[in-house]
């Protein structure tokens, strides 16, 4: 999730169980405890896959943030010894823990076991919600302003989880609704990745990769009985077995879970996560080797510029979400004329 969010989760948690001790400066603990995983990010490994595909690696690791909860929370009792160090643990363990938790229950991918097993990435909640920071920002305000009480530090954390729940379940009936579709297309089996579009749990995207095409849907709980819009995107088979022949493309596709498309920029042979954003405004593409001739020279990946995201394409997603448009058509982001579909 975002900074801010995990920022208000981390001093919520350490208002919740050292507040009434530590009064206001548990939350700024906590904020701190909250953001302290991401500082991943100054780190250079050196290509652009590396640092992509890095982050959120040993600093989410569940085996590294529990014996660094135990160091911390030693240092933090020495500081302020009134609060047990029972507490102090409980405090730390909950702020360190719940943060790569909760990364996991988006898309990127979060290596909770490092240094074994995938990344895990639930993928049922966007990496920005106002739904579910609002409820823990408006907690912590309360605590600032009527002092220790944490009645309403509680209550915001209930109610985000609660939040997080319904992404979860919403996720699976996104997944019941498309199964039907998806078996006429011929790939009730293949890879799939139901995720929420930006900012809300209402609008969602489905994304199918089969060998020869990927099929990308956009659904939401607005719209009905309907029939669901399916558009198609090209794969390229030999695009993909020359990527995947390649260190840096072996480690992106175990990262991304093979949800990628692969392409030609003049000589160059990119890869771009398919994943994150919606098509035409993925952020991540990168280049993995150059042609020359027939041959394929791998070189340190690097990463083309994101794309620009304008107003309008916020709009055109906020009248998706609201149902005040019928279809979104990703191929081109634009909303054809009602009764229409995409070409």
């Amino acid at each position: 999730m975002d900074s801010i969010t995990q920022a208000a989760l981390g001093a919520s948690l350490a208002g919740a169980v050292a507040g009434k001790t530590l009064g206001r400066s548990a939350l700024l603990v906590g904020a701190v405890l909250g953001t302290l995983p991401d500082l991943d990010v100054i780190i250079d490994y050196g290509t652009a896959v590396a640092n992509f595909t890095q982050h959120r690696g040993f600093s989410h690791s569940l085996f590294v943030l529990l014996p660094l909860s135990v160091l911390l929370a030693f240092a933090l009792h020495r500081w302020r010894p009134h609060l047990g160090y029972g507490r102090w643990f409980a405090l730390t363990a909950l702020v360190l823990m719940t943060h790569p938790l909760l990364d996991a229950f988006t898309t990127y991918g979060t290596q909770l076991f490092w240094p074994i097993g995938p990344p895990v990435a639930i993928s049922s909640i966007f990496i920005i919600d106002p739904l579910y920071t609002l409820p823990l920002l408006i907690g912590i305000t309360a605590f600032l302003i009527r002092g220790p009480q944490t009645s309403a530090i509680m209550a915001g954390l209930l109610l985000s989880t609660l939040y997080l729940g319904w992404s979860a379940t919403a996720q699976q009936i996104i997944q019941e609704r498309v199964g039907p579709t998806l078996a006429k297309e011929g790939l009730e089996e293949a890879p799939r990745l139901v995720q929420p579009m930006p900012f809300n749990t209402v609008l969602w995207r489905v994304t199918v990769v089969g060998e020869e095409k990927r099929v990308e849907i956009v659904t939401g709980f607005f719209d009905g009985d309907g029939p669901v819009t399916v558009e198609h995107f090209s794969r390229e088979p030999s695009l993909a077995k020359a990527a995947t022949s390649l260190p840096e493309g072996q480690r992106l596709d175990w990262f991304t879970r093979g949800f990628l498309h692969y392409d030609m920029d003049g000589d160059q042979l990119t890869a771009t996560d398919i994943r994150l954003g919606i098509p035409g405004a993925h952020p991540f593409t990168f280049i993995l080797a150059k042609y020359h001739g027939d041959r394929l020279e791998p070189e340190p990946s690097s990463q083309l510029e994101r794309p620009a995201i304008g107003g309008e394409l916020l709009g055109v997603l906020w009248s998706r979400m609201t149902g005040s448009a019928e279809v979104l058509c990703l191929a081109s982001l634009t909303l054809p004329p009602p009764g229409e579909g995409c070409t």
